[in-house]
């Protein structure tokens, strides 16, 4: 006999009846192994499915022993993940990565078996009393800067604070942290709010809406749903990207709690309810008392880059909806200053390589889709674009006709180079283009050779792909880490 629809509403903290469930945990990665484990610890039956065997002394081989050792059942290969298992069963956890038309939860939905993602178990994991609230953060771009900066600006306000989510910390594992936290700041792609039905933030962010992952939610509509899920039963407010309609259009459409308020972004000057730029200070309407006729300043452009150079657009519209959304949590100005000095960009990431022959170059391997790459192209005013790798079918076509002004050449790499010369033939013929078509290690060291060719004293050399990395590199971290090597060679002269 399987639960009642009663007992699983009633799941909703930690302490409640977990005992005696029956749950297929769908996927061995990390966030999978948190969801058995905590489940195990609870007294459920939990059987673990994946369609690869696990390799000798693979992490995923030593996730299964421990889960081996806990008591829980493990099967692998296709059969494992083609179809539901003939014993009863309570309830589906599923990784992000597994589509919804993916057999197994096809199966369930027709079961009527509830199908929970690892983000919709750990909220039904806080604690029963005194839970960290979520501050919760997606959109297309900029989700893990946002969530890093807010992250430290609760940590200067004097918080215990984490990021966790789609961020690398499995949020089950924030959430039954021996020492609780005071907030959690949580990114969440549209995967994993696409499984989320009850989560309850205190503020919510969408920071941009592009075309993005459209094979997995099956249209661009879909997808945009998901992402308006971030702002459901959101307590204090929905902070929106006022230069992005349809981030206005989700909060408009969000069923949220009583009294929670629209707060936009903004890089002009901020309007009523607002956070944005005043000169070169960023400026708080929205969280004052007397908002209609003042404002608060929070910070300046010089706090997020400590003597460098400007920051690009986009990292100031995060650091102003991180700024946002701590503001929402009720933490002062001076804490938001603190937090965006102290922050320090992961590699990767609008990150400077340095100057070699008079020219600046930068690495944004991360920006690993056109609307990335189009944001990272309008920091510069003069570019050698480096292009290219799995365009997964995103049009270029818009990315290149918008930054024709400041390309001074392209170099392209990767297999799907081709479209983006396409594009630049059509926008931008006059724009001088190298193919290097070569796809060993040794390939980014004549992509710098050529980029530096092309580039005059002055210029930006900027990996910015606008595609994913994987057919010739491990990640995008490696494919960055191949472009800064091959960089520093060149200074060196070798």
């Amino acid at each position: 006999m399987t639960a009642t629809p009663e007992r699983l509403a009633a799941l909703t903290h930690r302490d409640a009846d977990w005992s005696g469930l029956r749950a297929v945990v769908a996927g061995l990665g990390i966030s999978g192994f948190a969801a058995a484990d905590a489940l195990l610890e609870r007294g459920v039956d939990v059987l673990v499915v994946d369609g690869t065997e696990p390799g000798d002394g693979s992490p995923m081989a030593e996730r299964a022993r421990i889960l081996d050792i806990l008591g829980a059942r493990l099967s692998y290969g296709p059969e494992a993940v083609a179809a539901l298992p003939d014993a009863p069963l309570d309830l589906v956890v599923t990784s992000p990565g597994w589509r919804p038309d993916q057999p197994l939860l096809v199966a369930a939905a027709g079961a009527g078996v509830p199908v929970w993602g690892e983000v919709e178990l750990a909220w039904r994991m806080r604690a029963r009393e005194g839970a960290a609230p979520w501050l919760t953060v997606t959109g297309t771009n900029g989700k893990t800067t946002t969530v890093q900066m807010l992250a430290s600006i609760l940590r200067a306000a004097g918080l215990r604070a984490t990021s966790a989510g789609n961020v690398g910390t499995p949020l089950l594992e924030a959430v039954l942290h021996p020492e609780p936290f005071d907030v959690i700041a949580v990114e969440l792609s549209s995967f994993q709010l696409h499984w989320s039905e009850s989560i309850a933030p205190r503020a919510s962010a969408c920071l941009n809406i592009a075309p993005d992952h459209v094979d997995w939610h099956g249209s661009l509509e879909e997808y945009a749903r998901a992402k308006g899920k971030v702002y459901a039963n959101t307590e204090v407010a929905c902070v929106y990207n006022a230069q992005d309609e349809q981030t206005r259009r989700l909060v408009e459409e969000a069923e949220v709690q009583e009294g929670c308020r629209a707060v936009g972004f903004t890089l002009g000057v901020p309007g009523l309810s607002e956070v944005g730029l005043v000169e070169d200070v960023l400026a708080d309407r929205a969280f004052v008392e007397e908002r209609r006729t003042s404002a608060a300043e929070l910070a300046s452009l010089e706090d997020l880059t400590r003597g460098g150079p400007a920051p690009a657009p986009h990292l100031v519209a995060n650091a102003l909806a991180a700024a946002a959304l701590a503001r929402a949590h009720g933490v002062p100005a001076g804490a938001v200053r603190a937090g965006l000095r102290d922050f320090v960009p992961e590699p990767h990431r609008i990150a400077e390589v340095g100057t070699v022959r008079g020219v600046r170059w930068v690495d944004d391997s991360k920006a690993t889709n056109p609307h990335a790459a189009r944001a990272s192209l309008a920091a510069y005013e003069h570019v050698v674009w480096v292009a290219g790798g799995l365009l997964k079918g995103a049009d270029v076509d818009e990315l290149v006709r918008t930054s024709v002004g400041s390309l001074r050449g392209v170099v392209l790499i990767g297999r799907d180079r081709s479209a983006i010369s396409d594009a630049l033939a059509r926008h931008a013929p006059d724009v001088p283009v190298v193919d290097v078509d070569r796809t060993d290690t040794g390939a980014m060291d004549q992509v710098v050779r050529e980029a530096l060719a092309l580039a005059r004293e002055g210029d930006v050399v900027l990996l910015a792909p606008a595609a994913a990395s994987m057919d010739m590199f491990a990640d995008y971290g490696a494919r960055g880490d191949a472009f800064v090597s091959a960089v520093h060679r060149l200074a060196a002269g070798e």
